[in-house]
C-alpha cells in the first residue's frame, strides 16, 4: 500500500489513470478535404476560368453543386469516430484503495501505480494488477477477451506469457467482479492497461475506403483527362476554323462541365443516403455512408461468437440422471431424480432472477432459468425448503455445500467441478435405489463429462449427504457423498445463426468465428452453425503468435474458428485476409473487438449487448444484434451498388451520346449542336433527377444468388463499357438526326432547338432502359420506380416549356417549336426506348445461349 505522498508522486511520475485522446480535426478541416478529389478540382478549375472570361452562369452552377456535395461529405464524416471516449467512460468513476492504512474511496482517475485496490461483488476494476489477496473472486472479462462465462480468480502464478484470459492471478481494467472480494496491487494505469494498449490499437488502425470509391476515384481520373484531351482538340478545331478562341473556349468549358458527371459524387452519396434509412427499418444502423456499397462486396465475415451468434446468456442444455443423457427438453418432472436433480441446483445456488432482472453468476442463473421454465421459481422453491447451513464456493476447492430440511430429512447438497466431486462420492443414486459406487460407474460418469466437453458445455456434478441434524456444516461432510447427476450448460447459439450462415455461404461470403474463448466451446457452436465441417480448421490464437504475415496469409484460408486469440490477433486476421484481395467485415460487440472493428472493411458492431467502443469503432450497428441481419444488409448493399452503377451507366451513356454529337458536327464542318446553356440546362435537370431516381430502384432478392465482386474488379469492365458505348450511340444518332432535320433550310437556332429538345427527351426515355441489363419494357418491372416515373414527367414538363413557351426563347437561345417539329423531337427520343431494349435482348439473347 502507498502513502499519500508517494501516491502523489507516483502521479507526477506516471500521469493520471486515463485514456489520452488524440487530436481531432476541425469543421473547417473536414470541410476543404471533400474537395481533394481531382473531378472536382478540375471543375474548379473550370469555374474560375469561366468566371474569367465572362460565363458567371456556368461559374455559379458548378460552385453550388460541388459546394452541395461537399456539405454533404462533411455531415458524414462529422459522425466521426468517439472510441477513445466511449473507453474512457469504462473506468469505473470511484475506486477503493488502501492508503496511509486507511480504507478510502477516490476517483479513478487519482489511481496510480502501487496503489492497494479492495474490490468486491459489482465492483468496476478501475486499473489493471496483481492480486494480493483473493476470496472467491470472479470476473467478467468479456469486454476484453470475448469469454462469455466469468473466470475465476486465484493467486497461483501463471505461465509467463498467457493469453489475457488465462492471467488468473491478475485483473485489469474495465471489467468488473460478478462474486467474491479481493485486493491488488496497481501494475498499470491509463494508456499501459490493456484497455489502453487497445486505444493505441485504435489510433494505429486505419479505415479502409470502399471498392466504389477507389473505382471512382481512378475513373473519375481517367475520364477527366479523356474529356480535357478532347475538349482541347474541339477548341483548336473551331479556333482553326477562324471562330472566337474566347467563344470556343466557353464551349470548350461548357463541355467539359457537361460531360464530366461531376454530381456523381453527391447522386451517389444521396442513393447512399436513402439506403441507410431503409436499412435502419431492417435493424442496420449505418454509421458511415461507404459501409452500405462495401457490404455489397464483402467476401469475408470476421464474427465475433458471444453475443454474435450466440445469445451472450449461458442455458441448461442436458442433464445426466439414473444414467442417461437428456435433454433438458425432454425431462419429466414426474420422475423423483430429475425434480430432485432440479431441487437441488436451486437450492444450492447464490443467484437470483427477480421480475426478468438476473443477478448472480451466469452459470447458477441458467439453473434458475431452468426451474422457472417447469414452473419451479427459486424463490418458492427456496421457501419451501430453507437453507440450514453452508459452505460457500472456493475456488482452491472448487465446491459449494448447503443444507437443507427436505422431506423429513436434513440433507446437504454439493455442487461443483465433476473431477472434484467423483473424489468424494462413495455411493450413487439410480431410481429409488442408492448403492455403492463402482469404478464402471465412475468410468461411465467421466466419459459423459467427456462428452459434454467435446459438444463444448460447461458440466457440474450434483451430489448429496444426509446428515444426522442441523448444524454447521465442515470441510469434513463434503466426503461421502452420494452422486446424483449432471448438468451440463452453454451460451447457445441464437436461433437464426444456422440460416443466416447458411445463407453467408450461398451468397459466396466465407464466415468466420474469431472469438476469445476456448477452442473446444468455440468448434462446437460452429459446428452446430455450420461455419465448422472439420476440426482441422479450429485453431488457437497461440498457434498463429508467432507466424509472419506471408506465413498467416498463406495459413487463413484453411481455419474457420479462431479460439483464444488476443485484440492484436483479430487485427493480423482481418489484414490477411484484405492482404488476399478480400473484403473483410468484422463483427463484435466488447471493447477488445474495437481495433479489428476499425482495421476491417466493414466494422460490425452489436447494438444491444455491445460496448459504446465497439459501437464507436464500427461502421454498422445492428439494433437487434442478429447475425441474420448482416446478410440482409449484404443484400441491400448489393442492390444498391447495382443501382448506383445503373446510374452511372446513364450518365456516361448520356454525356457520350453528347459528345459524338458535338464531335460529328465539327467534323462535318457543321455550326456547334449546344449553346453552353443548354448544356447546362441538360447537367442540372435531365441528368440528376432520373439519376438519383434509378439509385432508388426497388431491390431484388436475385443479387444473393451471386458471388462478391472481386476486391480490384473496375465499375468499367469491357461489357459495361460497351453497354454505355452503344447506349451513347443510339442517343447521339438520334440527336443529330433532329438537328439535321431542323437544319435543312439552314436555320442554325431551329437545328440546334431541335438538337437540345432531342438529347434532352432521350435521356429522360434512356432513364427506363438503364433500370437493368436485360431487357424491362414488356415486364412489370418497366413501372415499379415511381421515382424514375416523377423524374420523367418533371423533365418531360420543363424541356417541353422551353420549347414552347415563347417568353424562353432569350433565356435558353432556343427557337419555339411548331406542333410537327415538336413531334419529331418526340417521336426521336423515344425512339432510343425499342432500340437499346432491342440491343439488350440481342445481347442477353447471345449470352445465355452461349452459357447453355
Amino acid at each position: 500500500m502507498l502513502t499519500s505522498e508517494q501516491a502523489k508522486k507516483n502521479q507526477e511520475k506516471y500521469g493520471f489513470n486515463e485514456l489520452v485522446e488524440g487530436k481531432k480535426k476541425s469543421v473547417l478541416q473536414l470541410f476543404l478535404e471533400q474537395f481533394k478529389d481531382f473531378l472536382v478540382v478540375i471543375l474548379i478549375i473550370a469555374a474560375v476560368v469561366s468566371g474569367f472570361l465572362g460565363d458567371a452562369e456556368s461559374a455559379i452552377v458548378i460552385f453550388v453543386v460541388i459546394t452541395i456535395n461537399a456539405i454533404l461529405g462533411t455531415v458524414q464524416t462529422m459522425k466521426a469516430e468517439q472510441s477513445l471516449n466511449s473507453l474512457k467512460q469504462l473506468s469505473a468513476p470511484e475506486a477503493k484503495v488502501i492508503r496511509d492504512g486507511n480504507l478510502m474511496l477516490i476517483p479513478s482517475r487519482e489511481v496510480t501505480v502501487g496503489d492497494e485496490v479492495v474490490i468486491e461483488a459489482g465492483d468496476c476494476i478501475p486499473a489493471d494488477g496483481a492480486l494480493i489477496s483473493c476470496a472467491s473472486l470472479k470476473v467478467d472479462e468479456s469486454a476484453l477477451t470475448g469469454e462469455s462465462l466469468s473466470v475465476e480468480k486465484s493467486l497461483e502464478e501463471v505461465t509467463e506469457g498467457a493469453a489475457l484470459g488465462d492471467q488468473t492471478n491478475r485483473v485489469f481494467s474495465g471489467s468488473f467482479a460478478t462474486y467474491g472480494r479481493a485486493s491488488y496491487e496497481v501494475t498499470a494505469i491509463g494508456m499501459e492497461t490493456e484497455v489502453g494498449k487497445i486505444a493505441k490499437l485504435l489510433k494505429t488502425t486505419s479505415e479502409k475506403r470502399t471498392p466504389l470509391q477507389i473505382n471512382l476515384d481512378d475513373f473519375g481520373k481517367k475520364l477527366s483527362i479523356i474529356i480535357m484531351i478532347f475538349c482541347g482538340i474541339l477548341f483548336g478545331i473551331n479556333v482553326f476554323r477562324g471562330g472566337s478562341a474566347v467563344d470556343a473556349f466557353l464551349f470548350a468549358v461548357a463541355l467539359a462541365v457537361a460531360a464530366i458527371p461531376e454530381a456523381l459524387s453527391s447522386i451517389v452519396t444521396i442513393v447512399l443516403s436513402f439506403g441507410t434509412q431503409k436499412m435502419a427499418k431492417e435493424h442496420a444502423i449505418i454509421r458511415k455512408l461507404q459501409a452500405v456499397e462495401g457490404l455489397g462486396s464483402v467476401s469475408v465475415i470476421c464474427s465475433d461468437k458471444t453475443g454474435t451468434l450466440t445469445q451472450n446468456k449461458m442455458t441448461a442444455e442436458d442433464y445426466y440422471v439414473d444414467e442417461q443423457r437428456i435433454p433438458v427438453s425432454e425431462l419429466d418432472m414426474s420422475k423423483g431424480n430429475q425434480e430432485f436433480l432440479l431441487h437441488c441446483s436451486i437450492l444450492c445456488n447464490d443467484s437470483t432472477n427477480t421480475d426478468g432482472q438476473e443477478l448472480g453468476d451466469p452459470t447458477e442463473t441458467a439453473l434458475i432459468n431452468l426451474g422457472s421454465t417447469f414452473g419451479y421459481e427459486a424463490l418458492k422453491v427456496r421457501d419451501s425448503y430453507p437453507r440450514k447451513a453452508e459452505i460457500p464456493f472456493d475456488s482452491d476447492r472448487k465446491l459449494m455445500s448447503t443444507a437443507h430440511f427436505i422431506a423429513g430429512q436434513y440433507v446437504m447438497v454439493v455442487k461443483g467441478a465433476v473431477d472434484v466431486l467423483l473424489g468424494r462420492m462413495d455411493s450413487i443414486r439410480c431410481g429409488d435405489t442408492v448403492r455403492e459406487i463402482s469404478a464402471a460407474d465412475i468410468e461411465k460418469i467421466e466419459k459423459q463429462n467427456e462428452e459434454f466437453s467435446r459438444d463444448g458445455l460447461r458440466v457440474l456434478a450434483f451430489a448429496y449427504k444426509i446428515i444426522d441434524h442441523e448444524r454447521e456444516l465442515t470441510l469434513q461432510d463434503e466426503d461421502g457423498l452420494t452422486f446424483l447427476g449432471l448438468i451440463s450448460m452453454m451460451d447457445p447459439p441464437r436461433e437464426e445463426s444456422k440460416a443466416a450462415v447458411s445463407e453467408c455461404i450461398k451468397a459466396g461470403i466465407k464466415p468466420i468465428m474469431i472469438t476469445g474463448d476456448h477452442k473446444v466451446t468455440a468448434a462446437a457452436i460452429a459446428k452446430r452453425i455450420g461455419i465448422l465441417k472439420e476440426e482441422s480448421e479450429a485453431c488457437e490464437g497461440a498457434v498463429i503468435e508467432n507466424m509472419s504475415d506471408e506465413e498467416l496469409k498463406e495459413f487463413v484460408p484453411g481455419i474457420s474458428v479462431y479460439a483464444r486469440v488476443s485484440p492484436e490477433h483479430k487485427i493480423r486476421i482481418v489484414r490477411a485476409w484484405q492482404d488476399k484481395g478480400n473484403i473483410v467485415a468484422m463483427t463484435g460487440d466488447g471493447v477488445n473487438d474495437a481495433p479489428a472493428l476499425r482495421q476491417a472493411d466493414i466494422g460490425v458492431a452489436m447494438g444491444i449487448t455491445g460496448s459504446e467502443v465497439s459501437k464507436d469503432a464500427a461502421a454498422m450497428v445492428l439494433t437487434d444484434d442478429n447475425f441474420a441481419t448482416i446478410i440482409k444488409a449484404v443484400e441491400n448493399g448489393r442492390n444498391i451498388y447495382q443501382n448506383i452503377k445503373n446510374s452511372i451507366q446513364f450518365l456516361l451513356s448520356g454525356n457520350f451520346g453528347a459528345i459524338l454529337a458535338v464531335l460529328y458536327a465539327s467534323i462535318a464542318g457543321l455550326p456547334v449542336p449546344f449553346a453552353p446553356v443548354h448544356l447546362l440546362f441538360i447537367n442540372l435537370l435531365t441528368d440528376s433527377l432520373p439519376a438519383i431516381a434509378l439509385g432508388l430502384e426497388p431491390h431484388t432478392s436475385d443479387v444473393m444468388q451471386k458471388k462478391p465482386r472481386p476486391m480490384n474488379e473496375s465499375i468499367l469492365t469491357k461489357n459495361y463499357l460497351f453497354s454505355i458505348g452503344i447506349e451513347g450511340l443510339s442517343v447521339g444518332i438520334m440527336t443529330m438526326a433532329a438537328f439535321l432535320i431542323g437544319y435543312r433550310g439552314g436555320n442554325t437556332v431551329l437545328a440546334s432547338t431541335m438538337a437540345f429538345g432531342t438529347l434532352c427527351m432521350g435521356r429522360l426515355v434512356h432513364g427506363f432502359n438503364c433500370k437493368s441489363a436485360e431487357p424491362v419494357i414488356f415486364t412489370k418491372r418497366f413501372f415499379n420506380n415511381i421515382y424514375l416515373i416523377g423524374a420523367f414527367l418533371i423533365g418531360l414538363v420543363l424541356i417541353t416549356g422551353v420549347l414552347v413557351i415563347p417568353g424562353l426563347q432569350v433565356l435558353f437561345k432556343v427557337q419555339t417549336l411548331k406542333i410537327g417539329q415538336l413531334l419529331i423531337v418526340y417521336g426521336l427520343a423515344l425512339l432510343n426506348l425499342p432500340v437499346i431494349q432491342f440491343m439488350k435482348w440481342v445481347r442477353n439473347y447471345g449470352i445465355k445461349s452461349r452459357d447453355n
